[in-house]
């Protein structure tokens, strides 16, 4: 690609997705739920800016989602946490740190514990 069509293109904000991730951990309040564990799904939204990665078609400028997935699953599956709340924001503050995220917004979603509950709770937050 040409320097000019490069130096055109300029600032393209957009936001990387993983949606749907899914792992076995040992996150909650009670005993039980530490010891047997469960499945956990991990959403996660990064605001970026794809100009220069759009423009030069090179994985190093831009955010890696391969290395966004391999840091929510350690902080997923390595960590134990009685809190939804404190599982995301361990996420959110890790993943707001890397290079080229500008915003990121984390949703942890636990599977249901509850007689009629069939999408299970959740917690979301942003970071900017």
């Amino acid at each position: 690609m040409s320097e000019d069509v490069a130096d055109r293109t300029g600032p393209v904000r957009g936001r990387l997705l993983l949606h749907g991730l899914r792992f076995f951990a040992h996150h909650g309040c009670r005993t039980e739920e530490r010891s047997l564990g469960s499945h956990f799904v991990v959403d996660v939204e990064l605001a970026t800016d794809f100009g220069a990665a759009a423009d030069s078609d090179q994985l190093e400028l831009t955010v890696n989602y391969s290395e966004v997935y391999r840091l929510v699953r350690a902080l997923t599956e390595d960590t134990e946490f009685n809190l939804l709340e404190t599982l995301a924001t361990r996420i959110a503050q890790a993943l707001v740190q890397m290079a080229g995220v500008l915003e990121v917004t984390v949703r942890v979603t636990k599977p249901p514990r509850l007689p009629g509950q069939t999408s299970g709770f959740a917690v979301e937050l942003t970071l900017p």
